[in-house]
């Protein structure tokens, strides 16, 4: 099952919405790590070293360092970029769907969009 990391400013209401749907989920938030307030390369790098695939709504910036990783040749375990006006129902089901398809390391060097 693949393990997620929720950005800082990531919706709350998904994460909650994923845990209720299946609390076996391996999800933790920035904030829980001890992330909060750390820049996107330091967020992304603890992801790779915990092997966590990150969910955010950061379009803008997350996908700069992302790609920065992979063409350095770093782990980058997977980024799932959800848009903000996308209904939060739908987000769900396409994180619960990747989750359930995906093996682990299967999203690695990858960023998807969501919704599908």
């Amino acid at each position: 099952m693949l393990k997620l990391l929720a950005d800082e400013n990531f919706d709350n209401t998904i994460v909650r919405g994923l845990l209720r749907r299946n609390p076996n989920i391996d999800i933790v938030r920035v904030q829980d790590v001890g992330l909060l307030g750390e820049d996107d390369p330091t967020i992304l790098a603890w992801a790779a070293q915990e092997n966590r695939v990150l969910l955010t709504h950061d379009v803008a910036t997350i996908t700069n360092y992302a790609y920065e990783r992979i063409t350095q040749g770093q782990p980058m375990p997977g980024v799932i970029e959800v848009f903000t006006d996308a209904r939060i129902g739908q987000v769900i089901e396409d994180i619960l769907l990747l989750i359930e398809c995906c093996l682990e390391g299967e999203l690695a060097g990858r960023i998807y969009y969501l919704p599908l």
